[in-house]
């Protein structure tokens, strides 16, 4: 054998030699972290809570928030400009439809309805002193003693001054009905919501001076989601709730509800109405709950078993392995106890119900409570 074969053969045999080494070193790599993957594996184990799903008949109680508001409520605006000279009531006080609220200055709209008057009465008697020159001249006309034309004139003066005459009334009952704008009366009865301004003050025409409430009745508006019309109708009875007055519950009745849907929300408008006296104020804060027609066998799961990923309701489902996989939920109605699943869940699937914001897709579990 000469020097170059034996070159070779030691060649091949470190080549040989390298390989093996290698292969060890991948097998020992690959059986390590299967070591530590189990450890891990074996650490990771969260210790959780299970259940099934439960089919139940529910009660859907609807809430909502709003405000008791009065049940009707406008403001009162002089008819006229004018100073403020007097005004008789103050927030709060109860008024009767009628009742003399202020009174704007009247001495400038006295001596404007007298010229007016004496515009009228002018005018009265033009008229009567054109009729007469209008039949002395027929009867003069008749007689041959004047023109045709002289008589068409007294014709024409009668007719001038008789609607001067119908300028003059219009005139002066506008004056009068401004006489009458400077009392400012409650259009109905109720309380005096708010008062704008004092004695002094110089109103404008049309400019709020009161807003006057009756509070007798009052009233919140709220909107039901088409899914939860069912069931409610005017006369349902509903429940309201006021937590400026230590959670005092009163009872209300439904008064209407829209009959359109408001679009693109698709809910119902719906009034409520309670009576109120013991005079209650207006405009407080409410919550509302009525109660939806029974639903049987609907499948539910606790509510704190939810979890929220990307803006989805949530629950962890564990497989035969025990380990969980992230499940994206329908849910319809739901309270603070538990939510009604309208799909992704099935009857004979395991959820997990505690320690679920521990785990992540994959996860193995260690169960601390056998699900039921």
């Amino acid at each position: 054998m000469n020097f170059q074969d034996r070159r070779v053969k030691i060649l091949v045999g470190l080549c040989v030699l390298l390989v093996i080494v290698v292969a060890y070193r991948i097998f020992d790599n690959i059986q390590k972290n299967k070591e530590r993957a189990a450890r891990i594996n074996k650490v990771r184990e969260v210790a959780v809570e299970t259940a099934l799903p439960q089919r139940v008949t529910i009660l859907p109680e609807l809430v909502f928030s709003g405000s008791l508001d009065p049940e009707w409520q406008a403001e009162v605006a002089p008819k006229i400009d004018g100073r403020v000279e007097k005004v008789f009531v103050k927030e709060g006080d109860k008024v009767t439809k009628g009742q003399v609220l202020a009174v704007l200055e009247q001495e400038d709209t006295d001596a404007e309805v007298l010229k007016a008057r004496g515009e009228y009465i002018e005018a009265k008697t033009n008229l009567r002193k054109a009729t007469r020159d209008l039949e002395r001249y027929e009867k003069l006309f008749q007689a041959g003693a004047v023109s045709e034309q002289t008589v068409d004139d007294y014709r024409f003066a009668r007719e001038n001054a008789e609607a001067q005459l119908d300028a003059a009334l219009g005139n002066l009952r506008g004056k009068e009905s401004s006489l009458g704008g400077t009392n400012i009366v409650a259009p109905a009865d109720g309380i005096v919501a708010k008062r704008y301004f004092q004695e002094g003050y110089y109103a404008k025409a049309g400019v709020a001076l009161f807003a006057i409430a009756d509070i007798s009745t009052l009233k919140t508006v709220i909107n039901i989601p088409e899914g939860n019309i069912a069931g409610v109708a005017v006369g349902n009875e509903a429940r309201i709730v006021l937590p400026a007055f230590e959670n005092r519950e009163i009872i209300g009745k439904i008064t209407s509800i829209a009959p359109v849907a408001d679009l693109p929300a698709h809910t119902f408008s719906t009034e409520i109405s309670v009576e109120n006296p013991e005079g209650l104020r207006a405009g407080i804060f409410a919550t509302v709950r009525l109660v939806g027609e029974p639903r049987a066998d609907v499948l539910t799961i606790p509510m704190h078993s939810i979890v929220m990923r990307d803006d989805q309701k949530t629950v962890y489902v564990v497989d035969e392995e025990n380990k969980v996989n992230r499940r994206v939920l329908t849910i319809g109605y739901s309270n603070e106890e538990y939510a009604e699943v309208v799909s992704g869940l099935n009857d004979n699937e395991v959820i997990v119900t505690r320690g679920q914001n521990k785990l992540r897709e994959g996860s193995k579990i260690r169960l601390d409570k056998a699900g039921k």
